[in-house]
């Protein structure tokens, strides 16, 4: 027989702890090889073809595109050995797939890629058999047999609520189940049972268990729509949009008052059109990491106005010299790092746990990049040991990989301190939010001609406003504001730079 392996959806990383299904690449009965990519998901982060560690024979897929799946739920079952004519596995004894189900053939060899809970090794010797499902025999009818009735669950989706005495006869009278297919029921979205609420609840990501805890839902009556009846986020959000419209926010213990919901009136009238926009993917990540640095980090700004009319030459002399053209946001990326390498208090981060303000030697500067998905922010690592050269080229690439999509987790985590260069959209300030968990924020706005005070005589000057947003735990005001007068001397004077070259 050939072994029938389950690949279940990996930790693509940085605690990612769910993705959304863009697009299968693969058919049911398609031959797939070891490292082959077989679905792009979504995360948070970025856009990704996730391969798979087996090769083999699809033999079910989980999840149909645009299906939001958390971490370690199964995403395809691929049948290993050779295959034979029709594409299925050759079960012949004595054939390579029997060598290979004992580890032995080369279907046996592990995966290239680095998957997080999938090694490199030899595949897992576990085996799932496939049995045609039975349906479960009826109870007898008669006036002693137990009562059950059918319920409401908490998400609306009905279930099957029975006695004790009901569970009691059934596990002695039906014959034993056999094992799951991977094939919904008729319904699409499989039940769940008292029986089985006596047992485990099935749910995955510990966000889909906060959000119920937040709302007082009992996730044990809920019925789940993922695989194997997985209980995923947008069930909870179904569960709760129903309670609303029922007057409650959710299902509490017993003896416990439901706490009453605002009249959907209020949110949106019934005579006008709304268009509700689900926050998920980078979108929903943007949302909570912002909430988040609001509600933990007590920012303040400070900002000022630089002539940075010496800077613009200076930048054209470079760049009328040859070579690769030096943007501006290389040039302040590069007063950045000599900034911070003289107020180190500003490449930090505060851990909340320990109490302890952390300071890093090293800069991983990270840029706010606007792209079709939304904003995120790539990270240029070692910053401080790039020249404006280095720089503009990494800036360039990273900013390319964004709009493409392909970004790698790597490539958005791990930053130090953060650029902002809100000019590009036309605007001269803003008060910046701080990228947790970083500690401080330097915003650029645009440069444009403007009067300016030069040597004692008004003069036209190319003007820009800088602001810092800070953490005020890690550093006081003199601070924050000797670094942002130092990258305004240096906006002003790039000869300043010279002493730290």
């Amino acid at each position: 027989m050939a072994q029938v392996l389950e690949f279940k959806l990996p930790d693509l990383g940085e605690g990612l702890t769910e993705a959304e299904i863009v697009r299968w690449l693969v058919e049911v009965g398609d031959v797939v090889a070891v490292d082959q990519p077989v679905v792009e998901v979504e995360t948070a982060k970025a856009t990704v073809e996730v391969p798979c560690p087996y090769g083999g024979v699809v033999t079910a897929r989980f999840g149909a595109e645009g299906t939001e799946l958390p971490v370690g739920a199964p995403l395809l079952t691929v049948a290993v050995g050779e295959t034979a004519e029709g594409g299925r596995p050759a079960t012949g004894p004595g054939t390579a797939d029997g060598e290979a189900a004992r580890g032995q053939g080369p279907a046996a060899e592990g995966s290239g890629n680095v998957l997080v809970g999938y090694g490199t090794s030899e595949a897992p010797a576990r085996r799932r058999r496939i049995r045609p499902a039975q349906p479960a025999p009826a109870a007898p009818a008669g006036p002693s047999a137990p009562a059950a009735f059918a319920a409401p669950s908490a998400n609306g989706r009905p279930r099957t609520v029975e006695t004790r005495d009901t569970r009691d006869t059934r596990a002695a009278d039906a014959p034993q189940q056999p094992e799951r297919t991977g094939t919904p029921g008729a319904g699409g979205t499989p039940s769940r049972t008292a029986g089985a609420a006596d047992g485990p609840v099935p749910v995955i990501s510990p966000l889909v268990r906060r959000l119920a805890r937040q709302n007082g839902l009992d996730l044990r009556e809920m019925t789940g729509s993922g695989p194997d009846g997985l209980i995923l986020r947008a069930d909870v959000e179904y569960a709760l949009r129903a309670a609303a419209a029922q007057g409650r926010t959710g299902t509490g213990t017993a003896g416990e008052p439901r706490t009453q919901a605002a009249p959907a009136t209020d949110l949106a009238p019934a005579d006008r059109a709304v268009t509700r926009i689900p926050l998920k993917g980078i979108r929903g990540a943007v949302a909570d990491k912002l909430s988040r640095s609001r509600s933990e980090i007590p920012d303040a700004t400070c900002w000022v106005d630089a002539d940075a009319t010496e800077l613009m030459r200076a930048r054209a002399a470079m760049n009328a010299a040859g070579g690769p053209k030096i943007s501006v946001l290389a040039l302040l990326a590069r007063i950045c790092t000599a900034a911070l390498a003289r107020f180190p208090e500003l490449n930090a981060s505060v851990d909340t746990q320990a109490r302890e303000i952390v300071q890093y030697a090293d800069v991983h500067l990270g840029f706010a990049a606007q792209t079709d998905r939304g904003l995120v922010v790539p990270v240029v690592r070692d910053a401080h040991a790039r020249d404006a050269e280095s720089l503009t080229a990494e800036f360039a690439r990273l900013t390319e990989s964004a709009r493409a999509g392909t970004l790698t987790p790597a490539e958005l985590t791990g930053g130090t301190f953060t650029l902002n260069n809100y000019g590009v959209f036309g605007v001269d300030g803003s008060t910046p939010i701080v990228n947790h968990p970083e500690a401080a924020m330097l915003g650029v706005g645009r440069i444009v001609p403007k009067p300016w005070v030069h040597e004692g005589e008004l003069a036209v000057r190319q003007v820009v406003q800088l602001s810092l947003t800070f953490d005020h735990r890690v550093c006081d005001g003199g601070t924050a504001g000797g670094f942002l007068r130092y990258v305004a001397d240096c906006v002003e004077q790039p000869a300043v730079l010279l002493r730290t070259l």
